[in-house]
């Protein structure tokens, strides 16, 4: 089906925004036999989705400052996924060392943790002493080490969450279109939404869609939408603080870690983490005012680099890492609900509705809790939409899928992870796989094949979606990938059904996005 052609009809919703609450929203109303359309105006998951911690958790630090409702229910969310994603949502470990003199101190610390424990239903803390903890966690700082706590979350590649709900979604007959941004809304005499004009990034052709509700699931970006020119509602005000989170992409064997490890930042008292993820290890966040032009892609600062290292510093001093061991880096804006809060980490991470003149935003929340804001929306959005009237009870997230063929040149551990990330897809993707396909890029946990079904299946349309959301390459290999491009391009090119010219200007424009976004800022002179 043809772009134009899949815009084509009238619609119950259409939803603005293709990360994970668009997403999530997209799926749990189509699922209920709605016709829904969702648009995203750069590539699936390119602005906060793809750029996140990638944990799937329940917030340790939210119950310091009281939020026990949202800690509870990320923490169920969280439970549901690690059994309805299994090899896309993962269980992960993590240890914090008990310093003396450090806080929270150890009886603190377990408190908390015997409350997320009994939240989830479980008990997976446990307290071990200095010498138990050292070898749990080698090349951690030993100087007034008294022992160590360990708990488990989960992780995940956010940016295969986004492309897996939505793919669920597509077989409830969800349509979903990257690259079409929102010029306008339309209205009815009445001033209440009514539609979206639309501009096909790709082609440059503008369409109008009509719905009978609009929903804005565009994050950090609502408040555009909201306010004059585009929502022409008198101005209804700025109620959203972007706050950028940077995080370092070390080699696994530089920085070797069996538990991720959670520690407090040594100059602020700030929760930072270091954790292995898809064959390298991920060093974050900060948390700061991101004053720059959101239309432009996020990137970290010197100065938050420098905040990262000496964090690494301070817990691995052994190890003695400097630039030189950063693989690469990768900064989002989260989009939070703004009190004028002097401390940007003290702002609330939970979600917010707004219903103004038929347009329906919501914005904020967690990565985690995606279900849940999208059931919220949906019930907001039942007084428009009476069709959904009795049918918003939760529903299992994805639904089981075949198991997998045995394909003995498949790497150990492999088949759940397809399974997780490709669902019904999964052993397609396999049957399409070229000799020596199913080995894994080195350095990475991805097989080449994903590639090629990225190119064949996946909506690329440029080089950085291939390299940067259908997998993670760009962010796993030194210098974006840049040394596998040949063997990338003999693979995707003739799925992409790009020439020549076009690859090699789609090569030269994806390099210097990875150089200006991703690469390490330079030291100031």
């Amino acid at each position: 089906m043809s772009r134009q052609n899949a815009l084509a009809g009238a619609w119950d919703a259409v939803v603005i925004g293709g990360g994970i609450t668009g997403a999530g929203i997209l799926l749990e109303a189509s699922r209920r036999g709605l016709k829904v359309l969702l648009v995203e105006q750069r590539d699936f998951a390119w602005g906060t989705s793809s750029r996140s911690s990638k944990l799937v958790h329940g917030g340790l630090r939210y119950l310091k400052e009281g939020q026990f409702g949202l800690t509870r229910e990320s923490v169920h969310e969280r439970e549901h996924l690690l059994q309805q994603a299994a090899g896309l949502v993962e269980p992960q470990s993590f240890a914090f060392g008990d310093y003396a003199g450090r806080k929270p101190g150890k009886r603190a610390f377990l408190v908390g943790l015997a409350i997320y424990d009994r939240m989830a239903g479980q008990s997976g803390r446990h307290y071990f002493d200095r010498a138990e903890f050292a070898a749990l966690a080698p090349n951690v700082a030993t100087d007034g080490l008294q022992g160590g706590m360990v708990y488990t979350d989960a992780k995940t590649d956010d940016a295969r969450l986004v492309l897996r709900v939505l793919q669920e979604a597509r077989q409830h007959g969800g349509v979903a279109l990257n690259y079409m941004a929102v010029e306008s809304l339309v209205r009815n005499d009445d001033g209440e939404a009514a539609g979206v004009w639309l501009r096909d990034g790709l082609s440059g052709e503008q369409h109008e869609v009509r719905a009978r509700l609009v929903i804005s699931a565009t994050g950090a970006w609502a408040d555009r939408l909201r306010q004059p020119p585009l929502a022409g509602d008198g101005g209804a005000g700025h109620r959203l603080r972007p706050l950028r989170g940077s995080h370092l992409v070390l080699p696994a064997w530089r920085l070797p870690l069996a538990q991720a490890i959670s520690l407090m930042h040594p100059a602020d008292g700030r929760p930072v983490f270091a954790y292995p993820w898809e064959g390298v290890t991920l060093v974050g966040t900060t948390d700061v005012d991101h004053k720059q032009d959101l239309s432009i892609e996020a990137a970290i600062t010197r100065e938050e680099c420098d905040y990262l290292m000496a964090a690494l510093h301070a817990q691995f001093p052994q190890l003695e890492l400097t630039d030189e061991d950063i693989i690469a880096t990768y900064a989002g804006v989260r989009p939070v609900i703004d009190s004028g809060k002097a401390d940007p980490s003290k702002e609330t991470r939970d979600h917010a509705l707004w219903l103004e003149n038929g347009l329906l935003t919501v914005t904020g929340g967690k990565l985690t809790t995606f279900r849940v804001i999208a059931l919220d929306v949906l019930k907001l959005a039942a007084a428009r939409l009476p069709q959904l009237q009795g049918k918003l009870t939760p529903q299992p997230v994805f639904a089981p899928s075949p198991l997998l063929r045995y394909m003995p040149d498949l790497p150990p551990g492999q088949a759940q992870r397809l399974q997780g990330r490709y669902g019904a897809s999964a052993q397609a993707l396999l049957d399409a796989a070229q000799p020596g396909e199913l080995a894994c890029i080195p350095g990475t946990e991805t097989i080449w094949a994903q590639l090629r079904w990225a190119a064949r299946r996946e909506d690329v349309c440029k080089l950085e979606d291939l390299m940067l959301r259908r997998s993670r390459i760009g962010i796993q290999l030194r210098g974006g990938g840049v040394d596998i491009l040949p063997r990338i391009r003999t693979i995707c090119q003739p799925e992409l059904g790009w020439g020549d010219q076009r690859w090699e200007s789609e090569q030269a424009d994806y390099l210097t996005l990875w150089s200006r976004h991703y690469n390490l800022p330079k030291l100031k002179p």
